[in-house]
């Protein structure tokens, strides 16, 4: 292995349910009735520029700046390292390994990125945002790749499972480590009989690749 690739939600961050509800509820004040259920049913609100998502899905145009203020207050509070994540980034590193982060999100995370914990540590970041494609598209997987100069079996990807996102890393050839958190089945009811490797912090993920290993 080259290089490791991340997921970043219910990854290499916590989701807060509970937060991101409250954000909802506070955006629904301000966009009308049934907004939660607009937004939910909007396949593209992850590939598109999110004021046009929320001027579709009703949000009045006087109250969008306050609209993408709370989004933004939100996404900065929620993009937190789990615990021993930063550290693990920086010893892969150390070990010569290339960083990859691929990520489903709304571009409220890449406006926030840099003044993140996580700004700087990654050779490549694909944001579907700003791609316009999501995973399990093979693209989203190839692009990550190709930014950092590597084949896709040269690399390994983490994530939780979301978006059939393990198994659409294999099949463009990379491996695939399940993240799931102690004591409790993975988020996915059809990644329990999961055959692959499998971690429950993100410190784990050396122990995948081999104590002391570098990459080559």
């Amino acid at each position: 292995m080259r290089a490791v690739i991340f997921d970043l939600w219910d990854t290499l961050i916590e989701w807060d349910a509970a937060a991101a509800s409250r954000m909802v509820e506070s955006v629904s004040a301000l966009a009308g009735d049934g907004f939660r259920e607009r937004w939910l049913a909007a396949r593209h609100r992850y590939t598109t520029p999110i004021r046009g998502v929320l001027s579709e899905l009703g949000v009045p145009s006087d109250a969008l700046d306050e609209v993408c203020r709370i989004r933004s207050e939100y996404v900065r509070r929620a993009v937190v390292p789990r615990p021993g994540a930063v550290e693990t980034l920086r010893t892969l590193r150390e070990r010569g390994y290339l960083l990859g982060l691929i990520t489903v999100c709304t571009e409220d995370v890449e406006t926030v990125w840099a003044d993140t914990e996580f700004a700087g540590l990654f050779d490549a970041e694909v944001f579907s945002s700003r791609i316009g494609i999501s995973k399990p598209d093979p693209r989203i997987y190839l692009a990550c790749c190709e930014q950092l100069g590597v084949e896709p079996s040269a690399a390994v990807f983490v994530g939780d499972g979301a978006n059939d996102e393990l198994d659409g890393a294999r099949r463009v050839g990379m491996q695939a480590v399940l993240i799931h958190r102690p004591g409790e089945d993975p988020l996915w009811p059809e990644l329990r009989a999961w055959d692959g490797p499998r971690i429950t912090c993100i410190p784990e993920v050396l122990e995948v690749l081999g104590a002391g290993a570098h990459a080559p």
